[in-house]
């Protein structure tokens, strides 16, 4: 019998803590347990700390998870929140995502401060962000404009956007509904045009494998679809060794035990691309995305990889 509040480790973030409250929620009304019984731990990582620098530059993902895996490998957490697409494909031993919540909106929302839509702005305007690949999708649309790094929380970026440091930027979707702030978005991005990161729009708990305890726990709020779904796209990433330093995108949509992905890489400047499309049981989620890797990795040739450095 639990007498101790179970331990949820999570970023800071507005964002990071509408994520873990949604999962207290979630496990509250799964188990018919009180607040009281979870106890939500906010750690600062070194993602969170250095934010003037694109992600490429510094360590890539794992810089917002190291220091909350720590506690959670040593037993300090019981599980973690996290952003799905803020996961790197290797997690640390002794680790593993034990569950997943049920998908938000895969898309990217486009705020424009000069223009409502991507498509709009003016020739040589400036927009910033501090994903690769949507730096790649930008300049693959509108190789005319000027992309710029643009880091930090929600708000952050949005402030640099309003005070006038770019005339637009990019933001999940996803997020912005987590935070009730869907009114800032101008447009909405197509993802056949403009696919989604790996994974984005979807929340992942990471545990100790073997913790029977805690699997037992978070088994009741898995969703079997996202599960699906997220092993599919984080399979393609996988065999594309992609991380921040690397312009992919991909998703999965699944109906029924069926599943159908979307996968496209890009080189930095966007002016060379390959898509690829298959399709698949969802019991063969992973292996599908690694499948889709292999063949674009073949498809596009070593010279492309070349122009990722």
């Amino acid at each position: 019998m639990q007498t101790k509040p179970f331990r949820i480790g999570t970023r800071g973030s507005p964002l990071a803590l509408a994520q873990a409250h949604e999962t207290r929620t979630r496990l509250m009304v799964a188990h018919g347990l009180p607040e009281a019984m979870f106890e939500i731990v906010v750690l600062s990582t070194k993602g969170d700390r250095i934010t003037d620098r694109s992600l490429a530059l510094i360590g890539g993902k794992g810089l917002f998870t190291e220091e909350i895996e720590a506690q959670l490998s040593s037993g300090e957490l019981d599980f973690a929140v996290h952003s799905s697409k803020d996961m790197p494909t290797k997690l640390p031993e002794g680790l593993h995502l034990s569950a997943f919540l049920p998908r938000e909106d895969i898309r990217d929302a486009f705020i424009g401060r000069t223009a409502k839509r991507l498509l709009d702005l003016p020739q040589g305007a400036t927009v910033g962000s501090a994903s690769l690949r949507r730096q790649a999708l930008i300049r693959r649309l509108r190789p005319d404009l000027d992309v710029i790094v643009f880091r930090g929380q929600v708000d952050t970026r949005l402030g640099k956007l309003a005070s006038g440091e770019a005339d637009a930027t990019l933001l999940a979707y996803a997020g912005l509904k987590r935070l009730g702030k869907l009114d800032v978005a101008t447009e909405i991005l197509d993802p056949v045009s403009f696919p989604p990161a790996p994974a984005q729009g979807a929340i992942c708990i990471e545990s100790r494998i073997g913790d029977e305890r805690i699997d037992g726990l978070l088994s009741a709020i898995d969703d079997r679809p996202t599960r699906a779904a997220v092993s599919c796209e984080r399979g393609f990433l996988a065999t594309l060794d992609g991380s921040c330093r690397t312009p992919i995108a991909g998703y999965a949509e699944v109906d029924g035990e069926h599943l159908r992905f979307r996968g496209m890489i890009l080189t930095p400047d966007g002016s060379q691309f390959h898509e690829i499309e298959t399709s698949g049981a969802i019991s063969n989620a992973g292996r599908l995305g690694e499948e889709a890797g292999e063949t674009i990795r073949a498809r596009a040739g070593a010279d492309f990889f070349a122009s990722w450095g």
